[in-house]
């Protein structure tokens, strides 16, 4: 393994490493839903070679209404989150929102997400940083990617170089995101591999008044322009039963139409990197 990659599992992340995957349901709903889910994501990496880590978050601090699902919370999330891992071989990731979450997460996951509206948290950073677990960064909505270079430094001033940045979409004017897609390479340019998050990119924050609206059949559009744009990897918010999903039910993606995609994806990210 080239010396400035890093393992998260099975994937090998780096500048110039192979396509990898995040994937699973935006909130864990139950320890059931999320089995069922990172069996199927086990099979597709199986059919389509391509690594995946199951992502799910144990709260969803930032939801749109007070009355909103959030998730079952920490102790029993990360209960869950460990049972996936022991029962399906796949490396788990999750967000945190306090400094206080990143020693107890860090002793089940594989590695620490930090959410877009958290991003530039210098407390919340650094102590996912001092864990030595690999660290994921959303770039905030409302920053530019030049400005994810302090990010990324206040990580590596805990002596933690593996970083992955996370392009989500931009703010646009009212309940709207935008992605501009020459973000991918100006973040690469910090040194740091990017993922493209091609489910919260199609979000349209607030749009439903108490809940975001979006546009999923887009999720594939976006993946596939990222990859052809130079992503190393794809972040995708899946589900056996979107409509029904707790969080994110208007963006998450059917997982049946994920084997599919990453066959194509992989096919434009190997034919760009000839």
């Amino acid at each position: 393994m080239n010396k400035e990659h890093f393992n998260i599992g099975d994937a090998e992340v780096g500048l110039d490493a192979p396509l990898f995957v995040m994937a699973g349901p935006c909130v864990i709903e139950t320890k059931e839903i999320c089995l069922e889910i990172a069996q199927r994501l086990v099979e597709i990496a199986r059919i389509t070679n391509v690594p995946i880590i199951f992502k799910a978050s144990f709260d969803k601090a930032n939801r749109s209404s007070i009355s909103s699902f959030r998730g079952p919370g920490l102790e029993k999330g990360l209960e869950i989150l460990a049972a996936v891992r022991k029962k399906t071989g796949l490396a788990v990731t999750t967000d945190i929102h306090e400094p206080a979450q990143a020693n107890p997460a860090a002793g089940v996951v594989d590695c620490l997400q930090i959410p877009a509206f958290l991003c530039r948290q210098t407390d919340l950073l650094t102590a996912c940083a001092q864990t030595g677990k690999p660290v994921s960064i959303k770039k905030g909505q409302f920053i530019s990617p030049d400005e994810m270079k302090n990010v990324v430094d206040k990580v590596r001033t805990c002596d933690n170089d593996r970083i992955i940045l996370i392009e989500r979409g931009t703010f646009f004017g009212y309940n709207r995101l935008v992605n501009d897609m020459t973000a991918i390479e100006t973040m690469k340019n910090l040194g740091v591999p990017v993922v493209f998050d091609a489910t919260h990119s199609t979000q349209q924050p607030g749009g439903l008044g108490n809940a975001t609206a979006g546009h999923r059949e887009m999720g594939p559009v976006l993946a596939k322009a990222a990859t052809a744009a130079g992503a190393n990897g794809l972040f995708l918010e899946v589900h056996t039963d979107p409509k029904n999903a707790k969080s994110d039910a208007a963006t998450i993606m059917p997982i049946d139409w994920i084997e599919d995609l990453l066959k194509i994806c992989k096919e434009i990210f190997h034919l760009i990197r000839k």
